[in-house]
């Protein structure tokens, strides 16, 4: 089994000593990184007011260095990137046509129009860079939003996760501390050691700090996860991780969650109206579930379609599975690929309903991907475990019977035609579901609105007021006090 060495990252200093090992979660390699246990009072930033080195750089200021950053991240030119892509194709479960491609794709995402934007949508320019005045019925305010001491628990399905927190706790001004996951261990600390090869004084650089410790290390935890040390724990993760996050929360340490999510399609019976039409839908199916190997939470799982649940609707939806599978054999190679370690518990379950007479399968023949097709108006008990390019044919005889499977842990619903959304979208909202695009978009997501519901920009900083009364306001109201 080969074993990878993985720095600690503190602040712009490289750390190799006190090294333990950890396996990953796909097995065949390990990694050895310091013991956290050593290193937790280095790692914290006892003293919020060091955060001020970087309240002297304007947000401009940040940009440009994340935009220097960027084309360092190019694995043509970082050694630490293409180490990080060696390892992650270990550890993962995708593809290396497709790794490479969301490699080679980070360096395009320090783009100063997309910083800019997601500043714009997520929170205001002007709330970053100083006061804002705001006059009120009896009082002035200044309202500012400040970086937190926070800490990150970043996700594994995507390297570009890494970069996207490192780019978010810097625009804000966060004291950024990343734990990065077992199934990508070392995306974050490339970034970070790319960084310190840049600008290792930089304030953004040295408010980047990266290391491991098992989830549930309680002498990690206890020290790290408490408001004398950060102020926001913004976590990634599933049950399991959020629950043990969830029992250190005290007063003064504000858990952002973003809970595991499952997405799905809602197409209504305009898919029918022509071949060329189910042709199209079919295409665009194919994109929402087989892109990047369904691997994202917004990567469609349940396909809910106005088919009919007669003999003829049923027959409809099977010739719209067959296109459907065609089409996601035909996605290019750098963004789906025949899934590299196929779930065998998942294997089990799809080879269980081929015998059951409430189903059909479509494909799954070896790890190709392919579609369950019901044949009664519900989806299969294990929707949620759908992965690998494989999804749930439902039909339904309206398509508002769908709303009845959406709970807030719907994240994406693709919905075709596109006038479907003015009629389910306030409903779909009440029950739950956080995002409603366009059929084949589903992965196509922004950063200029929020994510999971959350403004996410919002909750990550500290908002601040300063007031302002005049005197005779502060008179009358010292009556007011004095009659009472």
């Amino acid at each position: 089994m080969k074993e990878y060495d993985i720095p600690l990252i503190i602040r712009g200093e490289v750390i190799y000593d006190h090294m333990v090992s950890f396996d990953v979660r796909r097995g065949g390699i390990s990694f050895r990184t310091p013991d956290m246990k050593r290193f937790i009072d280095q790692f914290v930033l006892h003293e919020p007011v060091e955060m001020e080195d970087l309240y002297r750089l304007t947000v401009s200021d940040i940009i440009d260095f994340l935009e220097e950053l960027g084309p360092r991240l190019a694995p043509s030119k970082n050694e630490h990137i293409r180490k990080a892509m060696e390892i992650n194709l270990k550890a993962n479960v995708q593809s290396e046509a497709i790794l490479r491609n969301l490699y080679e794709s980070l360096s395009g995402s320090c783009n100063r129009a997309l910083l800019q934007e997601a500043i714009d949508g997520n929170i205001g320019m002007e709330y970053l860079e100083g006061w804002v005045r705001h006059k009120l019925s009896d009082r002035e305010v200044l309202i500012r939003a400040f970086g937190a001491r926070t800490v990150s628990l970043n996700p594994g399905n995507s390297p570009a996760a890494a970069l996207y927190g490192m780019m978010n706790g810097a625009l804000l001004r966060c004291d950024n501390i990343v734990k990065f996951p077992s199934n990508d261990p070392f995306t974050a600390t490339a970034v970070a050691l790319t960084m310190i090869e840049m600008a290792p004084d930089h304030p953004v650089t040295k408010h980047y700090s990266v290391g491991y410790w098992k989830g549930g290390d309680r002498e990690v935890e206890e020290k790290l996860y408490t408001p004398r040390n950060v102020e926001k724990i913004l976590a990634w993760g599933g049950y399991s991780s959020m629950r043990q996050v969830r029992a250190y929360l005290v007063p003064g340490l504000d858990l952002i969650a973003l809970d595991p999510k499952v997405s799905c399609a809602m197409i209504g019976r305009e898919a029918f109206t022509s071949d060329e039409t189910m042709d199209y839908v079919a295409k665009q199916v194919a994109k929402d579930m087989g892109l990047f190997n369904q691997g994202g939470c917004m990567s469609a799982r349940v396909l809910y379609v106005e088919s009919g649940t007669d003999t003829a609707g049923i027959e409809r939806l099977n010739r719209l599975g067959e296109m459907i599978y065609a089409e996601v054999q035909n996605l290019p190679a750098q963004l789906s690929s025949v899934h590299p370690d196929f779930p065998v518990s998942l294997r089990q379950k799809i080879d269980d309903v081929r015998h059951d007479k409430n189903y059909g399968v479509i494909g799954v023949q070896d790890a190709e991907g392919g579609l369950v097709v019901s044949k009664q108006n519900k989806p299969v008990d294990f929707k949620d475990d759908l992965n690998g390019r494989v999804a749930n044919l439902v039909p339904l005889n309206r398509i508002e019977d769908a709303l009845q499977f959406v709970t807030t842990d719907t994240q994406t619903i693709g919905i075709y035609p596109e006038s479907l959304k003015d009629v389910l979208r306030d409903r779909c909202a009440l029950r739950g579901a956080q995002r409603l695009t366009t059929l084949g978009c589903a992965v196509y997501e922004g950063s200029g609105y929020p994510h999971d519901a959350i403004e996410l920009f919002r909750r990550m900083v500290r908002w601040i007021v300063v007031e302002n009364f005049d005197r005779e306001t502060v008179e009358r109201g010292a009556g007011f006090l004095h009659q009472a």
